[in-house]
């Protein structure tokens, strides 16, 4: 299963650390903060798929991360989901005009928690959500653990599936180097940056095609059929 990256905001420890065990053992890498300062720029340093946000936190609040991270072209589509004690049809009025995709009150299930994102995830990234990925000339089947190329087989080893499913599921956003290592290597602290391009310069000679990965200098790769033009 390719890793998907939660990013937790909670500064009750012994909750996050409930809360990251399952979703951990959902298959996610869970990045932790308990300060909504640290939280924004963490929401562009490990390019989450998904925030858990909870209302009450150090520094800056729940609500008003919630509404930085919308005002912001790089995370205005990110969803969010946050937890809180305010359990008032104001307060979850107010934390879903303010952005947030779903909202659960505490004490609640970690289980349910792991459902609720899922369907979000659904609603926002329809993708996520389907039998296949398709872009740029290429298809591949999450159910069958496929991938083609204009209708031609293209054998993968797993990390190399790992970062096309990864750059698939955004084709045209820039990962870094790290965003990838954390990606493909989730428990792994040993590995080196320059792995990731190894591993890429596989991916590109087994796609046959070395620009449709293109690299953005000091910055790292995009799944880019633009670049082809």
């Amino acid at each position: 299963m390719s890793a998907r990256r939660l990013l937790l905001v909670e500064d009750d420890r012994a909750l996050a650390d409930l809360i990251g065990f399952h979703f951990e053992r959902d298959g996610w890498a869970v990045t932790r903060t308990g300060d909504g300062e640290e939280a924004l720029i963490l929401a562009e340093e490990v390019s989450p798929g998904l925030v858990i946000l909870d209302w009450m936190i150090e520094g800056i609040s729940g609500i008003e991360v919630c509404r930085r991270l919308r005002r912001k072209p790089a995370t205005a589509r990110l969803p969010i989901i946050m937890l809180t004690a305010r359990g008032e049809e104001a307060d979850r009025i107010r934390g879903l005009e303010t952005g947030a995709d779903d909202y659960m009150t505490k004490p609640f299930s970690p289980k349910e928690l792991v459902a609720r994102a899922a369907a979000v995830l659904r609603r926002a990234r329809p993708s996520l959500a389907a039998e296949r990925l398709d872009y740029g000339g290429i298809e591949m089947d999450l159910s069958a653990h496929r991938v083609r190329r204009e209708g031609e087989a293209i054998k993968l080893g797993p990390t190399e599936y790992r970062l096309l499913r990864h750059l698939l599921e955004r084709p045209g956003r820039v990962f870094s180097r790290q965003q990838l290592l954390e990606m493909a290597w989730p428990h792994s602290e040993d590995i080196e940056l320059r792995t990731v391009d190894v591993h890429i310069r596989r991916l590109r000679q087994a796609l046959g095609d070395p620009d449709l990965i293109r690299t953005v200098r000091s910055a790292g790769y995009a799944l880019d059929s633009e670049g082809l033009a």
